[in-house]
């Protein structure tokens, strides 16, 4: 998994070759955050980078990985400003925190929902993703209660609406809290869910207020056992 700090330095990476310059003071310059060897380091140890002399250079992955960090941003981009309708000395700021957390059906959803856009706002290009070269026009209902779930499909879950405080406080304490991966086991005689190497039985009612973002197998690796 790469760091926030690491992000942003492959994001600077791109942007700096969109200008055709590859040296490490030109990354720095359109960088957010500073930088030293270690970090470059470690960025090429892990493989996502090379080094020239002076020069940065994408291996295969850390290009692969610096295409869907612009292109998370730069969609980021366009919804605050045409959707959001958020002033433009705001979007950079909150463009930046939203890149480092849209998960990838998260981020084909407002591709889809904003017109498969390929300019953002400041007329750079935004890279394609599957949804585009699919052209998929709808965007189908994602969050839905855990309780819809059929078995073997997982769910992040985004949030909880218990009948009572002690309800949602027990749930936070077994585990189960904003971004873990839930899967449900089986729904009769009792409906059962894992997530994080835990199984668990829960009340019908309660699953029906436990609310997750539904994942493809494909997003999950999972598989029932």
């Amino acid at each position: 998994m790469l760091t926030e700090k690491e992000e942003e330095i492959l994001e600077a990476m791109w942007k700096s070759e969109e200008e055709k310059n590859f040296s490490i003071e030109s990354i720095k310059k359109f960088c957010v955050t500073e930088f030293s060897d270690v970090d470059m380091n470690k960025l090429e140890t892990n493989g996502f980078i090379g080094r020239k002399s002076d020069q940065l250079l994408f291996s295969t992955e850390g290009r692969i990985a610096a295409e869907g960090i612009i292109r998370r941003h730069r969609l980021a981009e366009v919804l605050v400003t045409s959707i959001l309708k958020l002033k433009q000395t705001e979007m950079e700021e909150i463009a930046c925190k939203v890149e480092h957390c849209l998960l990838p059906e998260v981020e084909e959803a407002i591709c889809t929902l904003l017109g498969h856009p390929d300019i953002c706002p400041d007329g750079r290009t935004i890279p394609p993703g599957k949804c585009c070269q699919e052209g998929i026009r709808s965007v189908g209902r994602v969050v839905l209660a855990l309780f819809e779930l059929e078995p073997g499909e997982s769910g992040k879950l985004t949030y909880i609406k218990p009948e009572n405080q002690t309800i949602f406080q027990q749930l936070l304490a077994i585990g189960l809290r904003p971004g873990v991966l839930v899967t449900v086991l089986r729904k009769f005689p009792a409906f059962c869910v894992r997530f994080e190497n835990t199984e668990l039985a829960l009340d019908d009612n309660i699953a029906q207020n436990i609310f997750v973002w539904r994942l493809n197998h494909s997003d999950t690796g999972e598989t029932l056992m």
